[in-house]
């Protein structure tokens, strides 16, 4: 394994890595105990009883993120179509994600738990698409054919800040019609229009959808610093303009990020689309690949990521925000699944291999060996899991001190050597 790289691995063999130290960090934890509950109180609201008829075919999009609840969100939601006459089915609404092919977009719905069998409804999975309307510019706007030949349409989605761009509607429910709905046509048609324009296309189509598709109603959800759902709101189509930046504004108070600042290196064990749409949640590791309007200053000198989680079929996206990788998720690496996302939104940034090294212990050597500027005696590092997963944490022995100091993090572990195994792994 080793001897193509023994001079690599010779130049990394003597670099030191600090112990490190479990703490946790302390983020609002409130949420919601019985979503099911909150979520059929929100259909019982006046505004929305009428919204579906007997007899219509009801399309209810899901998206390809790892949303808390997900899959018992969408089932209430097609249990109460039903309750009210109509007939629904879900659309994959996730634009080029999935290889940008049908059974792909089905199958990373199964993954969340979303089978026709799960949610009692047909799954209708398509990349066709109808043309919906043309912006001022020319700019045509796309919608998945199932949708649009549906007598109405339930947009789900989660709310959060976007790990590319700032707008009034950033990831939620206006991208999910924009981009989702789009499919992989309409995904790149909005990528197209420009990268600093990214804010403005999404209101722009989100608007189009709503005065030309039949857009029901939206149900959005909120997380906490946890990922649990902290917000849960079935909304008119009237109001879904006006509440979706007020929950991203909660959205965005209710973010985790690293206490501790000026890293040298940041190690992140896995990434993955079940993850973040950037493999690594850039907002937490602020390594934006190609980000406008948002500020690069926190980013670790380095970041090793050292894996590829299994629900992303070896879609990669992302990877290219680090520095250091391993040959264990280089070889996990599926350019089948990786490239349609990036063909479409033209961020190949985001798949540029990073230096492979042979295991955990040689990557992590490296981002070490590479920090200019850190001082290689006291490294200010920190090793997560994932970006979803950022209260319990693992600190160098030069951040002890600080995090001692800080009201929100708690020391919970003593300092200790990072335990490799016999190939130079973690896990």
């Amino acid at each position: 394994m080793y001897d193509k790289n023994e001079k690599v691995n010779a130049l990394l063999f003597n670099e030191k890595i600090p112990p490190m130290i479990m703490v946790r960090q302390k983020f609002e934890s409130a949420h919601i105990g019985d979503p099911a509950a909150v979520l059929r109180a929100s259909f019982q609201r006046p505004e929305l009883q009428d919204t579906v008829k007997p007899g219509m075919a009801v399309a209810v999009t899901a998206g390809s993120r790892g949303i808390d609840n997900i899959a018992l969100i969408i089932r209430e939601t097609v249990q109460f179509i039903r309750e009210k006459g109509g007939f629904p089915f879900i659309v994959p609404a996730m634009g080029s994600h999935g290889g940008a092919v049908a059974e792909g977009q089905r199958a990373l719905l199964k993954n969340f738990g979303i089978t026709e069998a799960a949610m009692d409804c047909p799954i209708c999975s398509s990349m066709e698409v109808d043309l919906l309307d043309t912006l001022e510019d020319g700019t045509p706007v796309y919608i998945d054919r199932y949708a649009h030949q549906a007598d109405g349409i339930v947009v789900i989605n989660r709310i959060k800040p976007h790990t590319g761009f700032r707008g009034r509607y950033e990831s939620g429910l206006f991208k999910m019609m924009a981009v989702g709905l789009g499919k992989q046509k309409g995904a790149e048609i909005v990528h197209n229009r420009g990268r600093k324009r990214m804010g403005e296309t999404i209101e722009l189509c989100g608007n189009a959808y709503l005065s030309k598709a039949n857009i029901l109603f939206g149900v959005a959800a909120v997380e906490n610093a946890f990922d649990r759902t902290f917000i849960l709101s079935a909304m008119t189509k009237e109001e879904i303009a006006l509440q979706e930046p007020r929950y991203l504004a909660e959205a965005r108070r209710l973010l985790p990020s690293l206490l501790l600042e000026h890293l040298d290196v940041l190690v992140v064990d896995y990434m993955g689309k079940n993850i973040s749409g950037a493999g690594m949640d850039t907002n937490i590791t602020k390594s934006y690949a190609h980000g406008y309007g948002i500020s690069r200053e926190g980013r670790a000198r380095k970041i090793a990521v050292l894996d590829l989680t299994a629900e992303s079929h070896g879609a990669a996206v992302g990877v290219g925000s680090a520095d250091v990788t391993t040959r264990r998720l280089f070889e996990k690496m599926d350019f089948n699944t990786t490239y349609p996302n990036l063909l479409t939104s033209g961020g190949t940034d985001s798949a540029k291999i990073p230096m492979v090294l042979d295991n955990h212990r040689l990557a992590i050597q490296a981002a070490i060996k590479t920090a200019v500027g850190a001082d290689k005696e006291r490294v200010r590092m920190v090793r997560i899991r994932d970006t979803l997963h950022i209260s319990e944490i693992q600190i160098s022995e030069a951040l002890l001190e600080e995090a001692k100091s800080h009201p929100a993090i708690e020391i919970v572990g003593e300092p200790q050597e990072l335990a490799f195994d016999e190939e130079g792994n973690l896990f």
